[in-house]
């Protein structure tokens, strides 16, 4: 079948990024890079990945517009299925595409309190509950550790995996000691998985330089091809 073809070959299986047997129930995930590199593709990566198992995604996005977002999920999927029959390729599409929900918030409005109270709606009027969350655009410059803390409470009140993307800056070479670049380097220990995405000549490495669940496994490079912004395995 397709669909269990496209969750098999997914080289994001390395990294068992979703709701899997054998991953922790809360954990929380980071995509750190320079503003351009690929952050957004690999949380769509993320998200599709947990999709095609089943899973129901709740796609934040901050700042940017839902059409944008949407055809970021588009372009993601066309490339995956590549070459499969269209008819098949449309029915899976049409069935995965059903358990993501896109919610955007304006860049001064993501807290806590407005993210669960739109969650709240959701779930108590059996419209939507997602199994994992995923978090665009997160301005981690100016806010503070309690802020984050707040996200990993309700994210384990709800029963939710979160992962969320920050830009990091060349100029700014402050580290945490697990080697999680400014500016989330002094929130690291909230997070479960932090992957960091570093251009070296033609592609873009995934380097993995926290994985406390132990889930990545250990010897297989990730890279991220610029031209089409796919991971593949090197």
């Amino acid at each position: 079948m397709l669909k269990n073809d496209l969750v098999e070959k997914n080289p994001l299986r390395i990294l068992k990024p979703g709701p899997d047997e054998g991953v922790p129930d809360h954990r929380l995930g980071l995509v750190m890079a320079r503003a351009g590199v690929g952050k957004t593709a690999i949380l769509v990566q993320i998200a599709m990945d947990c999709l095609l198992r089943g899973h129901k995604v709740l796609h934040v996005s901050i700042g940017e517009g839902l059409d944008k977002t949407k055809v970021w999920y588009d372009d993601v999927f066309k490339m995956m299925t590549a070459g499969q029959k269209q008819d098949e390729v449309a029915e899976i599409e049409e069935e995965v595409m059903r358990n993501r929900m896109i919610m955007t918030f304006k860049e001064s409005s993501f807290t806590r309190p407005k993210l669960e109270e739109r969650l709240n709606d959701l779930v108590y009027q059996n419209i939507f509950r997602p199994d994992c969350i995923v978090v665009d655009g997160f301005d981690f410059n100016n806010t503070d550790e309690q802020a984050i803390a707040d996200i990993k409470e309700l994210m384990t009140v709800m029963d939710l995996h979160v992962w969320f993307t920050a830009v990091c800056h060349r100029e700014d070479t402050r580290t945490s000691e697990a080697g999680v670049p400014a500016p989330c380097h002094h929130v690291d220990h909230l997070f479960d998985t932090v992957i960091v995405l570093q251009p070296k000549g033609k592609e873009i490495l995934l380097n993995i330089v926290k994985d406390c669940p132990g889930c990545a496994e250990p010897g297989r490079v990730l890279n991220l091809d610029p031209a089409t912004m796919m991971i593949k395995v090197s």
